[in-house]
């Protein structure tokens, strides 16, 4: 994993320590995106039965519903993490593949904003209750299901631009 800690101090702080949203005044709206993914991974057999069936359940497509619940989610980012901005966004993406070598739905996101500040966070929660939405939609089935390796994959836009090695 790699480890890019920056030098100054975390911005959700202030002077005094105390806990703040961070002023984006003085910033110029420009052009920023970001991208995430994470892994929904079945049992094997879970997993064949699931692809046999292209995700269709009795409770409706996997992968739709998921995919509206990401949009959902991107969008109300904000209302779940307390400190976040909220944002005009202007595409979320969501793409779904079948990962036979690790028997999972992989799920990636790409939120994209102009702005004066990024989008990381709506990447991320995107991706996090897609995920869940697969859960959700697949545990009648088994519970042996693990959600995992939800991390930032690439954000460009702001200060700096970042890409996950």
């Amino acid at each position: 994993m790699s480890m890019n800690i920056k030098e100054n101090t975390l911005s959700h702080l202030d002077s005094d320590g105390d806990i703040t949203m961070v002023d984006v005044t003085g910033k110029k709206p420009t052009t920023r995106q970001a991208s995430a993914m994470g892994q929904v991974r079945f049992p094997q057999e879970i997993y064949q039965q699931i692809k046999a069936t292209d995700g269709m359940t009795k409770k409706g497509s996997i992968t739709q519903t998921a995919h509206i619940a990401g949009i959902m989610a991107a969008k109300r980012t904000h209302d779940l993490i307390p400190l976040c901005h909220p944002l005009p966004l202007d595409k979320i993406g969501l793409t779904f593949d079948y990962n036979d070598e690790q028997s999972s739905i992989d799920v990636s996101a790409t939120v994209k904003v102009t702005h004066k500040t990024g989008v990381e966070m709506e990447a991320l929660t995107a991706v996090s209750v897609a995920c869940l939405t697969i859960y959700d939609m697949t545990k009648a089935i088994s519970h042996d299901i693990v959600i995992d390796n939800i991390h930032l994959v690439a954000k460009t836009g702001g200060k700096s631009d970042y890409k996950h090695t």
